[in-house]
This record gives structure tokens, sequence and C-alpha cells, in this order.
């Protein structure tokens, strides 16, 4: 799959992903966290922070979520498997996801 095929194969998944959070009953927010840079006004304005994760949220028991969202054949940067991590370590949740099937697993995992 090409470059473009990729990109739409992961909105698609960021979509799908979003909506089994957002309808989850442990779930008490979810949101995208828009993330990267842009030109704007002549200045560079950066949106997020390196490794930041696609989706940010809380369950209800006050636990952190934390999930990248990826392509099929898409792989965690360094910086991504670094805040999964660092999320993890700290009793909050988070996790790689390419469909709703992988947010409904790790979720029950976690209770």
């Amino acid at each position: 799959m090409g470059n473009y095929g990729d990109r739409k194969a992961r909105k698609v998944a960021l979509v799908e992903v979003l909506k089994a959070l957002r309808h989850h009953p442990a779930i008490a927010w979810a949101e995208r966290q828009n993330t990267g840079a842009a030109q704007v006004g002549g200045r560079f304005v950066r949106f997020g922070w390196r490794g930041c994760s696609d989706v940010i949220g809380m369950l209800k028991d006050g636990r952190l979520l934390a999930v990248e969202v990826k392509a099929p054949s898409g792989k965690l940067r360094a910086e991504q498997a670094e805040l999964l991590s660092l999320v993890r370590r700290f009793g909050g949740v988070a996790f790689m996801a390419r469909s709703c099937r992988d947010v409904l697993d790790e979720l029950n995992r976690h209770g």
C-alpha cells in the first residue's frame, strides 16, 4: 500500500478507534490530540509534542488514557513507544490500536 493508502487507512482507523472509545462504558472522555507543525503567518508553529499520542483521554476511574492509532502497516516511533510506556508505568492505560477490536481487547484487559 502506498503512502496515500496508508494515510487513508490510518484516518479510517482513527475514526473507528475514537468511536469505540467514546462509546465504551469505562471511558470518561477521549479526544483527538492534533500534533505536527505548520507555517502560520510566517511563523513555524508546533502542535502537541513529539511522541504525543493520537488520542488522549481518561477512564471513569481517573486513569489517564493514551492511544496511538496506526494503519495496518504502521509502526510506533521510539518517542511514541516511550510515551505509552511512561503512561503505563504510572498507572495509566496506554496502547496502540489499529481498529475498534484493539480498543475493546485492551480496555477489557485493563478492567
